[in-house]
């Protein structure tokens, strides 16, 4: 649907739309590509850099894997660009979400680090900006999370998902009109931490999928307002403990500054 390759009586449809008995629905297959990809000099924020794993500081905006509908502007295209042959994608950030992403240069260090991301043993942490503020200063989502039964781009909170836990905690407020939590995850789910806020009433600023409408006293978000800002890991190889920052980027910073004008 994001390609435009599916049409309702001849029309490209979005990721939802209603139908009625008696239209003709139409599903084209994507263009068969090759299965190479070309190294595209894209600029890349890296953290940390070693032979066996880079560490990025991912911009809002990027997607990290190429895929039907994505063109030759992705976190891949721009890691080959820059010397890593065999990119291996550990985990993923939406592609709105800015912050830390960790990238495998070998096997041997893509199965240690997927072990220790199978296993929870990471620590994560996400800024999130929310509307609202929440009656308790912190608190711990403990909710499934399942495919949305009807609107299947999107996840849902409920019975016959897969279990997750989100920790949270206030550290600035903005009037009564927005808040600003830093997010723990010990699971790693699609869209969880979108996907928990918006289950405690506190949806992220600009993230209209999960139930936010924009407030007129507040500005206006360019994007959905989270940042993966805090990741402490075991080296894949070395074992020595990764303790890496993401500094927050000028979009979040200026959002931060008009809503403490309040």
């Amino acid at each position: 649907m994001e390609a435009g390759l599916v049409k309702v009586d001849g029309k490209v449809i979005g990721q939802s739309q209603d139908v009625s008995p008696g239209q003709t629905i139409e599903f084209s297959l994507p263009e068969v590509v090759a299965a190479e990809l070309r190294a595209v000099d894209i600029p890349l924020d890296v953290i940390f850099e070693d032979k066996h794993l880079i560490v990025l500081n991912k911009a809002a905006g990027m997607v990290v894997h190429p895929g039907t509908g994505t063109g030759e502007d992705t976190m891949v295209h721009a890691l080959l660009a820059g010397g890593v042959e065999r990119p291996g994608i550990v985990h993923r950030l939406d592609k709105d979400t800015s912050g830390l992403l960790v990238v495998a240069k070998n096997d041997t260090a893509h199965r240690a680090l997927a072990d220790q991301f199978a296993s929870r043993t990471l620590k994560k942490e996400y800024l999130a900006l929310v509307s609202g503020v929440p009656k308790t200063d912190s608190g711990s989502i403990d909710r499934s999370i399942a495919r949305h039964p009807v609107h299947r781009h999107r996840m849902t909170t409920g019975e016959g998902g897969r279990p997750s836990r989100t920790d949270w905690i206030v550290e600035k407020k903005f009037g009564e009109q927005a808040s600003l939590l830093r997010c723990r995850i010990h699971t790693g789910r699609t869209h969880q931490i979108r996907v928990h806020l918006k289950s405690l009433g506190h949806p992220l600023l600009g993230d209209a999928t999960y139930g936010w409408k924009q407030n007129p006293r507040l500005p206006v978000p360019p994007r959905v307002m989270l940042h993966a800002e805090h990741l402490v890991f075991a080296h894949p190889v070395n074992g020595k403990t990764m303790d890496l920052n993401a500094p927050l980027p000028k979009d979040f910073k200026k959002m931060l500054a008009a809503l403490r004008k309040l």
